[in-house]
């Protein structure tokens, strides 16, 4: 980075690492350098615009830096601030000169438009300028104006302060609904930008504002924009320096891109008229309407050579750019384009793009090729392009990085800074123009021009102006003396004076009704400005206002109303309540700040009553129309109904908002049941903590459903269509934070539940939350699996919430499926049921506390489809006889058998079905340990809807069995 300030120059060298970086500083025009080295990596430099010894640098890290001795010592100003957006004060309107604006976040993470002094801008001694947060990378400090935006929801709202008084928002056409907005000029006193409406996708349209930057009109639609990734917008506008009110745009319609100008602001717009003849003096074949002089409006990325087009403010008139002929713009076209007469008459230079840079007031234009490979020349022209001087500038070629110009208009000194390789430092090569000429311009090597546009108009912006030119056989300097303007007339106002107010617009379709401004169909031109207080006078808008900075003077006066009025008592209107943040749901306690804003009406004469909803109620007078400010606090818990009520004698209006004060979740707990059946409705329950946490949304995510499921309730119903594993998740969420957890269920068609008690002393030492309840419950599996020898993965009890303690015990079928579904024997039942009996499983907890595990029912033992009570009664004596016969059949012939299970099915809860065991041969004591089916294709669980009955042989004898 390098930059040539009065009499210095400032070179910024970083080594391949860009760790350790050097600043070399010049007081004698570049001859000797003094070192400086930096301790941070700078981005930016930003020196101060009247004291050359004061400067900022911005690093990557947000850290600001700034230095009063022109870098020899820094000190850290101010961390967490925004790239470019940071701004020394402006002469004339900020009152310190030592002030400077920026853009910085806070703890929060927002961004804040904050000023502070350089000589002390910590945390408590910056100043914030604009109520509450705003956009990152929206603060603007240009000439009188600050521009900010604040986006809330989907729409973005633009604030001006004029002349730093309080910020306004930015009035633009009612259903414009801007997407982006670029600034492009706040000259005197008018704001000039480019606003991307909702319809626009690669164009902008320009508009025009008030003096103090409120109001807008459009003034050109369409232009064209191009957006490179990560990086902001770049619109097709060029101010043309030198002559005010001259604009360059390229517009884009139907896909094709032309070049217009305007010598009054964006009043009138005409397309650029093409050269007679080309650069080798052959007459061109292109005229007009068909064919026209199109240039590319681009900005260069290297700030030290020149864009596509160069003017400047000492060389009025003389504007040089890249483009091409044709009928649109051409983007690989870009032959070099001069005019000496403010784009009226054009002449070909080059054939491909070249740098410019501008000596003595333009009375020197040096060209240098813009291409990748190293150069050793370079081109002037002392006859505003007419005839160019070749000029080795060195011996050795050098790859060309910029081309720097001499403080002052009059230098006629340069320095072209590059590089022979790319691994080389910098070359410096001086390049001194003052020798060529042998004297100083006088009076009478001057002639003189008048300004006039495209159609030979002299009238431009009020005035007649006439500016002195050198001529082009005068071999001499123009120096520290000259001055460009040379005479003005005011001129009598015409229509051309003026362009359509806010709420007006020229209709392109109405070609009949010349340049009439029709009212937009929502705007009123009679109703009375916002601003319009009661007993005060305003007039209706006719459409029209006097283009800003336009000196015309007498003739035509379009602005002036025949409409006067007196500023009725206006009713509220758009009053809007707020918060500061807008953050809706508050903790207990927290210092909550509302925001009353009136869009329209009287507010001097108008009541505000303001209702807080716990009870605080307040009357308010003398509301500004600015944002105000209610401070509060809320300490309970609950929803707060916040209303304000506008008042006076000619309406009302009143705006509501709800506040929710809910204090931030801290977990939350699913309750569902580690085992379900398919098809079976399951009862998802989320426990949230704190208990009194109120408003709570739940969202249930169930499996691979990307969709979640959403209540106000904390429980849900459900049901899984298949056997497997299901993922369940609950997130709760209270509109400050949001807390989640997830269980997962296995769903098997066949298994069996058997509800399990614990003795009383357990409940005393019950805590009732979810670890205890699994950790209890991993306790009873454990000591279960010990003792019956049943596989501990084959069992899940799960302890219920709430108190007296249950639980539920889950036996899972076995990894194996039988080959048959008929009556099989599971002797695991009876081993588990048989443990519990006999009080075999019991924990001690605290104190030394036994606390004992039992059957809740000693009969349960079947999982959740369940038959009819009658039909269970028939199935038991039926069965009970069949047993009893099969019994007699077995003592007869199997004396050997002590006893067995058997498994009746009921099919429907009607038909009745059994099958006896057909395996008579098998070993006697391996049947009686439960390791084995009778029927292999019959397991203990119900089968498909239908209700299994077990019914097995007296524990007594069983327990007599085992043991022998």
């Amino acid at each position: 980075m390098s930059r040539i300030y009065h009499h210095l120059v400032i070179l910024v060298s970083s080594s391949i690492n860009e760790r350790d970086q050097m600043l070399f500083i010049s007081t004698d025009e570049g001859s000797s350098f003094q070192r400086q080295p930096l301790s941070f990596t700078a981005e930016t430099l930003l020196f101060h615009p009247k004291e050359e010894d004061k400067v900022l640098a911005y690093c990557k890290e947000g850290k600001l830096y700034v230095s009063t001795d022109l870098g020899r010592k820094w000190t850290l100003m101010q961390e967490r601030v925004t790239k470019d957006r940071i701004y020394w004060s402006v002469a004339g309107v900020d009152v310190d000169p030592d002030l400077v604006h920026m853009e910085m976040q806070d703890t929060s993470g927002g961004y804040l438009y904050v000023t502070c002094l350089i000589q002390n801008c910590s945390d408590k001694m910056v100043t914030a300028q604009f109520l509450g947060k705003i956009d990152h990378n929206s603060l603007s400090v240009q000439d009188d104006y600050i521009f900010v935006k604040v986006t809330t929801g989907n729409r973005t709202k633009h604030y001006v302060s004029y002349r730093r008084n309080e910020f306004v928002q930015m009035r633009f056409p009612k259903y414009a609904l801007p997407r982006d907005v670029h600034i492009v000029s706040t000259d005197e006193s008018q704001v000039f930008l480019a606003l991307q409406e909702w319809y626009q996708t690669d164009t902008y349209n320009l508009y025009q504002s008030d003096p103090q930057g409120v109001y807008y009109s459009v003034v050109l639609e369409n232009v064209r924009s191009a957006k490179q990734p990560e990086e902001s917008a770049l619109i097709d506008i060029l101010e043309v320096r030198g002559v005010k009110g001259v604009f360059l745009a390229n517009q884009k319609v139907d896909g094709k891109v032309t070049t217009l100008i305007t010598y009054n602001k964006g009043r009138d717009w005409e397309p650029l008229a093409p050269p007679t003849t080309d650069m080798n003096g052959k007459t061109v074949t292109c005229q007009s309407p068909d064919c026209h002089l199109h240039l590319h409006l681009r900005w260069a990325d290297n700030p030290y050579v020149s864009g596509t087009v160069h003017t400047k403010d000492s060389a009025p008139g003389l504007i040089m750019g890249a483009g091409n002929l044709g009928s649109q713009l051409v983007e690989y076209k870009e032959e070099m384009y001069i005019t000496s007469d403010c784009g009226k008459t054009w002449r070909q230079v080059f054939e491909e793009e070249h740098h410019i840079l501008y000596l003595d007031h333009g009375g020197v234009i040096v060209a240098i090729k813009d291409t990748s490979i190293p150069l050793k020349i370079l081109k002037f022209s002392i006859d505003e392009g007419r005839t160019w001087i070749i000029h080795n500038f060195t011996s050795t070629s050098v790859f060309v990085d910029g081309l720097l110009s001499e403080p002052g208009d009059e230098t006629l000194v340069m320095t072209v800074f590059g590089h022979i390789s790319y691994r080389s430092d910098w070359e410096l090569v001086k390049v001194d123009f003052r020798q060529s000429f042998p004297r100083q311009c006088t009076e009478a090597d001057y002639d003189s021009w008048k300004l006039t546009d495209l159609k030979g108009e002299k009238c431009i912006m009020g005035q007649e102006r006439s500016f002195r030119k050198r001529k082009d056989t005068a071999f001499c300097i123009k120096g520290k003396s000259y001055t460009s303007a040379l005479t003005t007339k005011t001129c009598q106002c015409s229509e051309k004076d003026f362009n359509c107010d806010y709420g007006f617009e020229r209709a392109q379709s109405l070609k009949t009704e010349g340049d009439r401004c029709f009212a937009d169909f929502w705007h009123d031109p009679d109703s009375p400005p916002d601003d319009c207080h009661l007993g005060h006078d305003f007039e209706s808008s006719t459409g029209y206002r006097k283009v800003v900075s336009n000196m015309c003077e007498g003739g035509v006066n379009k602005q002036q109303s025949a409409k006067q009025h007196t500023c009725p008592l206006l009713p509220p209107r758009g009053l809007q309540l707020g918060i500061k943040g807008q953050i809706l749901a508050v903790a207990p306690g927290d210092d909550i700040t509302f925001i009353v804003h009136q869009e329209q009406g009287d507010t001097s004469n108008t009541k505000y009553q303001v209702d807080l909803g716990d009870g605080v109620r307040a009357i308010y007078q003398n509301l500004t129309v600015t944002d105000e400010p209610i401070q509060h606090r809320y300490e309970q818990l609950g929803v707060y109904r916040v209303t304000v009520k506008a008042e006076n004698m000619a309406g009302h209006d009143q705006a509501t908002m709800y506040i929710q004060v809910t204090a931030p979740l801290q977990e939350v707990h699913l309750e569902v049941v580690p085992i379900a059946g398919v098809n079976q409705e399951v009862n998802l329950t989320a426990v949230v903590l704190p208990s009194e946490a109120n408003l709570t949304v739940f969202y249930w995510w169930i499996g691979d459903n990307l969709q979640p499921k959403l209540s106000l309730e904390n429980s849900l119903i459900t049901r899984f269509p298949a056997e497997g594993e299901v993922s369940v998740t609950v997130q709760a969420s209270n509109g400050r934070s949001m807390v989640q957890d997830t269980k997962t269920v296995r769903i098997y068609d066949l298994f069996q539940v058997i509800p399990l008690a614990f003795s009383s002393n357990l409940d005393l030492l019950n805590p009732n939350i979810p670890e205890w309840r699994e950790d209890v419950g991993q306790v009873v599996t454990r000591i279960l699996a010990k003792i019956t020898g049943v596989p501990q993965e084959s069992l899940v009890t799960m302890v219920k919430p709430g108190l007296p303690t249950t639980a539920e015990l889950y036996i899972l079928p076995p990894e194996s499926k039988p080959a048959k579904r008929s009556v099989f024997v599971d002797k695991r039942i009876p081993a588990i049921k048989q443990a519990f009996s006999e009080n075999n499983v019991s924990f001690i907890v605290r104190g030394g506390l036994q606390v004992l595990v039992t059957l809740a029912d000693p009969n349960a033992g079947s999982q959740g489809g369940v038959a009819g009570p009658g039909v269970w009664a028939l199935a038991v004596i039926f069965l009970i006889s069949v047993i009893a016969t099969g019994s007699f059949i077995l003592y007869k012939f199997k004396r050997k058998l002590p006893g067995r299970n058997v498994y009746a099915q009921m099919h429907n809860e009607k038909e009745q079905e059994m099958t006896s065991p057909v395996n008579h041969s098998e070993d006697t004591q391996h049947i009686i340990q439960g390791e084995e089916f009778i029927d292999d294709d019959l397991d203990s669980q119900t089968l498909g809807n239908h209700s299994g009955v077990v019914l097995s042989i007296n524990s007594r004898e069983l327990h007599s069995y085992l043991t022998s």
